[in-house]
């Protein structure tokens, strides 16, 4: 019996990180939930301990039931059928099996029906799905728009539709329009007071709208006359009806098991979310910074699976007298793909734990004030979050792409035959480098903590970590790749420059992330030394790297740029 939990022994490594302690006692308010629940954890042990036994359901019910139905899934895909949308027989299979575990409500607290798990688990279960079909995912983890009706929403609201959640009701975000992409501040769907009946009533189109038949979809739509920037946009919660025409689902090269529609919103009553004009610039953004955790979980996932099928092909296939597995050529994609698995790995979990931590400080103050020490730790937390979710999302998704590449490539011809799945994997890893914010977009949001020195901050706390002596030598070479990344981050800078440092924006942003992942994978070597091998090939790595785009950016003058501009 497959479980995708138990053969991965990594994922329980990241679940039991130090830091758990401290974000499984904020969840549980220092374990006074076990005063109102008799089934909450009495302490940090019955809590891992619980974590462990959920996990391990999961990784049961994806390595035995959704990961079976991925290939009839991706061969079938959704339908679209009097302006309903039918999911594939194995995408109901999967979604009743989580139901039944009583997986649809992961994160919520306790008093709406929810788990009350943390997100580092969430996210978890998020790459563990994703290994197994990361078309699925995008189904499932819809949870997060439950967990925003949660932050911002008013009690009444949900206490009606999160434990809907519970009951096998799916989700959807319903951001993008035909004329509005990446640049959501052109959002036109108008939301209009309705005085009669006390309603909000929208009206106008959506595109490409990943699960649009969502019977709890959150809307960003225009609710202040004159207005055509962010400023004018609000965040509603619809409740699925017979008011929205689906016009079609649309026919994508992968993630086919989840239907991505075109809607058609005409006088639809909805709930306003919050405050009026906040959709955008708070609600939306909280959204798609979960989102990006979700893709960062969903490529790690991919590349996991991709991993898997490549090392199991590689040591089965025989070509002049060995398997292939032993020809160097061959050997070092796989220790590459291994090594980038694990150290996007180590960064989502990093990243998930400070979303963790500020999330639910600012869940406490609702209920009583913060400490001053509360209150930096949220700062502190929320700052940190921030800077790396794009990064999360950067090099996660970039990750997956070359992954999947690879791993196609080890199988030679088979692999580009239907017969073996690593052709799923690779459709599936394309998207995740374009939707919820392209790479490039992820380095325009991540360029900022880059030149302001504030990720040099966070990798200034890891240089004054203690470490194993066995593993100084590598803590020297991450300390002068940071002096190297912070005296070319310096020189582009200083030009003042806006185009020029635009232009190597990509370079700073990846060469600063490399050193990230490093720290973190040193850190895990620390805690056990078993890891010292995937520290040491992924810094060896990401130094060559860093030395190439310094050199080249070194070597690049202003006037340069005239000649890429020739041929656009």
């Amino acid at each position: 019996m497959a479980n995708f939990y138990t053969d991965n022994e990594i994922l329980k490594f990241h679940l039991t990180n130090p830091i758990m302690k401290e974000i499984i006692k904020l969840r549980e308010r220092d374990y006074t939930e076990k005063e109102k629940y008799d089934y909450a954890p009495l302490d940090y042990e019955d809590a891992i301990d619980s974590y462990d036994k959920i996990l391990e359901i999961v990784g049961d019910i994806t390595g035995n039931i959704i990961q079976p139905n991925a290939e009839d899934v991706d061969a079938y895909g959704p339908k679209l059928e009097n302006n309903k949308v039918i999911y594939a027989e194995g995408t109901k299979q999967n979604l009743n099996a989580l139901k039944e575990g009583g997986f649809n409500s992961f994160i919520f607290p306790r008093e709406y029906g929810g788990l009350n798990m943390s997100i580092v688990a969430y996210v978890m279960v998020a790459e563990i799905i994703s290994r197994a079909d990361a078309s699925f995912v995008n189904i499932y983890g819809l949870q997060d728009c439950g967990e925003t009706i949660n932050e911002f929403a008013s009690k009444e609201i949900r206490e009606k539709y999160l434990p809907m959640f519970l009951e096998g009701k799916t989700a959807a975000m319903i951001l993008t329009e035909p004329d509005a992409g990446s640049d959501l501040q052109a959002v036109n769907l108008k939301a209009t007071y309705d005085e009669k009946s006390g309603k909000w009533m929208l009206n106008g189109v959506k595109r490409f709208i990943t699960n649009g038949n969502g019977d709890i979809c959150l809307v960003l739509a225009r609710s202040e006359e004159g207005t055509s920037d962010g400023r004018g946009l609000s965040m509603f919660l619809y409740e699925k009806d017979d008011t929205t025409t689906i016009r079609r689902i649309e026919n994508k090269l992968g993630i086919k098991g989840s239907p991505t529609c075109e809607m058609v919103f005409k006088n639809s009553p909805a709930i306003l979310i919050g405050e009026r004009k906040l959709g955008l610039i708070k609600y939306v953004m909280s959204l798609m910074n979960a989102a990006r955790l979700g893709i960062g979980a969903q490529s790690v996932g991919i590349a996991e699976a991709c991993y898997r099928e490549a090392k199991k092909y590689a040591s089965e296939r025989a070509q002049f007298g060995k398997y292939i597995n032993q020809f160097p050529a061959v050997y070092e994609m796989l220790t590459n793909m291994n090594v980038r698995i694990q150290a996007v790995r180590t960064f989502l979990y990093e990243t998930a734990a400070f979303v963790d931590i500020y999330k639910s400080l600012n869940s406490i103050e609702e209920e009583r004030p913060l400490t001053s020490e509360e209150k930096q730790m949220a700062k502190k937390y929320q700052k940190l979050a921030d800077i790396y979710t794009p990064l999360v999302k950067l090099f996660g998704s970039e990750y997956c792409n070359k992954i999947a590449y690879d791993a196609i490539q080890i199988h030679g011809g088979t692999g580009y035959m239907k017969d073996f799945p690593v052709q799923r994997m690779a459709r599936d890893a394309r998207i995740t480098s374009i939707y919820e914010g392209t790479t490039q977009l992820q380095v325009v949001a991540a360029i900022r903590g880059v030149t302001n020195g504030s990720l040099f901050a966070a990798i200034k706390e890891h240089e004054n970590s203690e470490i194993n002596p066995e593993l100084e030598y590598l803590k020297h070479t991450l300390i002068n790749m940071t002096a190297e990344c912070e005296n070319i981050v310096k020189k582009v800078t200083e030009t003042k420059d806006n185009e020029y440092i635009d232009f190597h924006s990509r370079r700073l942003v990846e060469s600063a992330g490399n050193i990230v992942m490093g720290y973190l994978l040193l850190r895990d070597a620390n805690r056990d030394i078993e890891n010292k091998r995937v520290a040491e090939i992924f810094i060896k790595l990401a130094e060559s790297e860093n030395k190439a785009a310094i050199q080249y950016i070194n070597s690049f003058e202003i006037k340069d740029l005239a000649a890429y501009k020739h041929f656009i």
